[in-house]
């Protein structure tokens, strides 16, 4: 487990989870560390793991194991669903087909949007923006049908920033990007000086994408369901999308 994961390699992983390829995850995962993107590939590991993809059960393990040990939010979430595939014990949570990178986009945007609804049939995240095409007023009739999701804004994300900043082993960088992360306008500026370092910019990408999830993945538990693969039906984003930096 030596090699990096380069932006190729989190194309390859993001491609293997769209298409819920499990030969292709398994063969990423076994020869990296799978820690810096088990939140973002546990649904398509779980689906590997009961399909009997061959090394799915070992990787798996190796991957509950360590969302332990790091116990950041929704990790515990994780390590429990790939447990139960592990030993083949009834799911705790209801399934739910929703994209965790939209449902955090719901939770962690731009709080104009307030936040959105998610639909408990299908797993498409609405912005309460776009919700006139559904429906009249503030909310939705069928209540049964839409998951409220409030937008709590960018305070985790801004926490991401300070706590990945925190652990540089570059002093340099991380005093320059302290100061970029002062007053208005923090994320842009945050972004334009890591944008100087391609390898910190790379791994705070998915040190970034692996806390939105597991926020996302915490959330959904707490209203007793887990994700599951869409089977196509969500984007498959090349690289990933910086709540806060469009």
């Amino acid at each position: 487990m030596t090699d990096a994961w380069s932006d190729h390699n989190v194309a390859a992983l993001r491609a293997a989870c769209y298409a819920t390829d499990g030969r292709a995850l398994i063969e990423l995962l076994r020869t990296r560390d799978a820690e810096p993107v088990v939140q973002q590939c546990g649904d398509a590991l779980t689906a590997a793991v009961i399909r009997g993809v061959p090394a799915a059960v070992e990787t798996a393990v190796r991957c509950s194991a360590a969302l332990r040990v790091r116990s950041g939010e929704g990790d515990e979430v994780l390590a429990d669903q790939l447990d139960a595939a592990i030993s083949g014990a009834a799911p705790a949570l209801r399934p739910l087909p929703v994209d965790l990178e939209e449902l955090s986009g719901l939770l962690e945007g731009d709080p104009a949007w307030g936040g959105g609804w998610v639909d408990l049939n299908t797993g498409e995240c609405r912005p309460t923006a776009d919700s006139g095409e559904l429906w009249y007023g503030d909310e939705p009739q069928d209540t049964e049908r839409w998951l409220h999701a409030a937008c709590a804004g960018s305070h985790d994300a801004y926490r991401d920033m300070e706590d990945f900043i925190a652990a540089l082993d570059d002093r340099s960088l991380a005093d320059a990007l302290a100061t970029a992360t002062r007053g208005r306008g923090a994320f842009r500026r945050f972004k334009d000086v890591l944008a100087a370092s391609p390898a910190e910019q790379r791994r705070y990408w998915l040190f970034s994408a692996e806390r939105q999830h597991g926020r996302a993945r915490a959330w959904l538990a707490d209203h007793d369901y887990r994700p599951t693969p869409r089977g196509g039906s969500s984007r498959a984003r090349s690289t990933p999308h910086f709540l806060g930096w469009s």
